[in-house]
């Protein structure tokens, strides 16, 4: 064991690390692009790690005893602990042969390449964040690689700080991953636990070699029932790692994380296991009451450090501090050595909110960004060293501030509410889905109908417009007639292609989200509040901090003067109600589903106007229906019932003769097709490309009897796929879902990509529609 001492009274599990004004987005892009260099690249990062620690002690966390996390990561830090463990697919083993640099490689697991898929992306728990999934199988590579980690730590001595090396544990990395193609029948990849475990006891020994004394594994596998094992199970499994890793020779102090969710089930046998801390979320989990009263739990934790998790690492409001105060200081009551903590990671949370310059001064005294919410966690943590008295000041100050939004104008509307309580279960329910499709014949659908998403690339020219509108530099009639402009060449793009189903393309929306917060009452926006989603992307959560309302039409005017410029349909787009609130910051005086029926009014409100002008076919995006879904089993059913509610109050006052879309993304469907069935969306598309249409096998199991869109081109990589790639992705999907109910989409939007890119894929894409149509000519007529 190394000579230490324990873990100082105040931590945090993670920092956001795209910089504080993206400059690691920049710097990745730019050496994508040829235009920097590797060592250029790695400077830039070593500048933005230098600057965190800094900021960390700054703030609050002490230089020593391992309190300051190392949460860098180039892209993301699942794909970070595949380069640890050397766990590189063999069908990416010739570039791993031939590369220069492990970035290399890095990058090519990340975005591929023109001969290699890249791994696929999904959801990191209930998340917006996406993380890359491993692939597996029996005769996957492990070997240590501990080289950036140890780099890491060396940077920080430079700086005279001791820091914390954090990766993501052998348990939930391998339940996070999935059995390669070249995986035998049966196989998972948790089957070689044993393995992954003895290469982070490697890892563990090159850390404590390199002068690491704690090293940070993190296990939000623990409170999840949505993996591929029982929770129980997943307790035993992480009992059994770290048995084996507590044991090991040489090695740092140990912090076992449990974040995201509630580990009180787990949490006394977590505190007996022969590792030095334990973390636990206390703001969406709680502590094991019975085990705490019975002092159950301070004989578990007998020689360990409780990290608890007090302050929000996933939302923005400011702590209740007082309410904090007294949890700690009944655990620290307990007998039980108690380090104040974040929930988890910061990265989900912009960087500082003093960065606000356009915020109202009364919302902004509501608030908590990442510097303000280590500020919380030292204050608390100087409250448990010194007596509640030296920090009684900061105590009362955010006590005023939360009387103060509770009585604000606006965080309550009686108009809304009284709308929202008038809502009859007729209000959720269209006609049967029969009448439906022959009520929307007329819309002459072909069958293997091509479609978009929504979005088309956010050039530099939109972006450079945008930003004179919102200068001054050009006039309301200026920027619309650029907008206007935009939208023709896309509607035409769109019929040279070939598309059957149009879009407008979606210019004048800085984010699917943000636009509709900046519409609606309720809603602010931030000007820096950028939270990364995954890679380089990253995108401004709004504030939803009152009762949500739609003064005036949102989207009707674009969607009208699209739908103008041609014959072929043109879909209204729509973010939904559980998808705004998923990607904004929500506020925590109310339940979830009251707001999202909040609003789902309003969008309905927007629904019967863009009817009222003449769109036939509207789409409700809800990309986030399954991120929110509760990581407990037994919250989860009433979580569904009321997303699925709020997008059926959204679309239940649509007539039969309007064909209502939505579109899901990174989602295990397998375990909510029930509720996709609910949303009784007569045309559903899902993101299916990077798993090669895994998602059908379910909804064909379940006879789903709508139409469905599983993406075949994969917008989150350069690639352009080809006519026959995305032909047999359509043939795929063929097999198990009736060709009259397939349409043909990429996975998700376009905002991100290039022209030239898209043009060539949507080209290809509807080529291979065609090609597919060929195979079975008599399915050619209207679907």
């Amino acid at each position: 064991m190394p000579e230490t001492t324990t873990l100082p009274n105040a931590s945090i599990l993670g920092y956001p690390r795209l910089g504080r004004r993206r400059e690691l987005k920049r710097a990745v892009e730019s050496y994508w692009k040829g235009a920097t260099g590797e060592a250029e690249l790695r400077e830039t990062a070593r500048e933005l790690r230098a600057a965190t620690r800094s900021r960390l002690v700054e703030l609050g966390l002490p230089v020593a005893g391992g309190a300051v996390p190392e949460t860098f990561s180039f892209y993301d830090q699942v794909l970070d602990a595949t380069l640890a463990l050397g766990a590189i697919p063999r069908r990416f083993a010739d570039v791993a042969a031939s590369a220069a640099s492990d970035l290399t490689t890095y990058f090519a697991l990340a975005r591929g390449d023109d001969s290699h898929q890249p791994l696929e992306m999904t959801k990191w728990f209930d998340t917006n964040y996406h993380y890359s999934v491993p692939e597996i199988d029996e005769g996957t590579p492990f070997a240590v690689n501990a080289d950036a980690l140890v780099g890491q730590l060396a940077e920080a001595r430079e700086q005279g700080i001791e820091s914390r090396p954090v990766l993501v544990g052998p348990v939930t990395y391998l339940l996070l991953a999935k059995a390669s193609d070249e995986a035998g029948a049966g196989f998972r990849p948790i089957d070689r636990l044993d393995e992954a475990v003895a290469v982070y006891a490697q890892l563990l020994a090159a850390l404590a070699e390199a002068g690491a004394t704690w090293v940070q594994l993190d296990e939000p596998a623990l409170v999840s029932d949505s993996l591929a094992v029982p929770r129980e199970q997943t307790l035993e499994l992480v009992e059994r790692a770290y048995t084996a890793l507590g044991s090991a020779a040489r090695r740092p102090r140990i912090l076992l994380s449990a974040p995201y969710g509630d580990a009180a089930p787990a949490l006394v046998r977590l505190g007996a296991l022969p590792v030095e801390a334990v973390q636990a979320d206390l703001v969406r989990g709680a502590l094991p009451q019975g085990a705490l009263a019975s002092g159950e739990l301070a004989r578990a934790f007998e020689g360990t450090q409780l990290v608890a998790g007090v302050v929000d690492g996933r939302n923005v409001w400011r702590t209740d501090l007082r309410a904090a105060f007294a949890l700690l200081t009944r655990l620290q009551q307990a007998g039980i050595d108690t380090v104040v903590g974040t929930s988890n990671s910061l990265q989900h949370v912009p960087h500082d909110v003093a960065d606000e310059s356009q915020l109202d001064p009364r919302l902004v005294s509501w608030l908590a960004f990442a510097d303000q919410k280590v500020e919380q966690v030292a204050i608390l943590a100087r409250g448990l060293s010194d007596g509640a008295a030296a920090i009684e000041s900061e105590l009362a100050a955010v006590d005023r501030a939360l009387a103060d939004r509770a009585a604000a104008p606006g965080v309550r509307d009686a108009r809304v509410r009284a709308r929202v309580a008038s809502v009859s279960d007729a209000d959720r329910r269209r006609a049967p889905e029969r009448e439906r499709r022959e009520a929307q014949r007329p819309l002459g659908i072909p069958q293997l109908a091509t479609t978009t998403i929504g979005s088309f690339p956010q050039t530099a020219e939109i972006r450079k417009a945008r930003s004179a509108f919102s200068r001054g530099e050009i006039d309301q009639s200026g920027y619309d007639g650029f907008l206007r402009e935009e939208i023709e060449r896309v509607i035409r793009l769109q019929e040279e292609i070939g598309l059957d189903v149009l879009v407008h393309g979606e210019a004048e929306r800085n984010d699917m989200v943000q636009y509709f917060a900046e519409h609606l009452d309720g809603f602010a926006v931030t000007e820096h509040g950028w939270v990364q989603s995954y890679g380089t992307r990253a995108t401004r959560p709004s504030l939803l901090w009152g009762d949500v309302s739609r003064p005036a039409p949102i989207t009707v005017a674009w969607s009208a003067y699209a739908q103008s410029l041609t014959a072929r349909p043109v879909k209204g787009m729509l973010t939904g109600p559980v998808t705004i609130l998923a990607w904004s910051f929500v506020r925590d005086d109310q339940p979830l589903g009251d707001t999202a029926a909040q609003v789902a009014l309003a969008l309905r409100d927007e629904i019967d106007d863009l009817v009222g002008a003449g769109i036939g076919i509207v789409q409700v995006d809800e990309p986030a229906l399954r991120e929110l879904l509760p990581l407990d089993a037994d919250r989860q059913a009433a979580y569904l019932e009321w997303s699925v509610g709020a997008f059926r109050l959204a679309t239940g006052g649509a007539a039969p003769e309007v064909q209502i879309h939505t579109h899901l993304c990174y989602s295990e469907f397998g375990e909510i097709i029930e509720a996709v069935d609910g949303l009784d969306a007569d045309v559903t598309s899902i993101e299916a490309a990077r798993s090669r249409m895994d998602v059908v096998e379910p909804l064909g199991a379940h006879g789903y009897s709508r139409g469905i869109g599983p993406g075949v081109y994969d917008i989150h990589s350069p690639r352009v796929p080809s006519v026959d790639e995305q032909a047999e992705l359509i043939r795929i999907a063929a097999a198990r879902i009736p060709g009259e109910q397939l349409w043909v989409n990429p996975d998700c939007g376009l905002k991100t990509r290039g022209y030239e890119e898209t043009v060539a894929s949507l080209t290809n894409l509807v080529l291979a529609a065609q090609v597919v149509r060929a195979d079975e000519p008599s399915g050619a007529g209207v679907a």
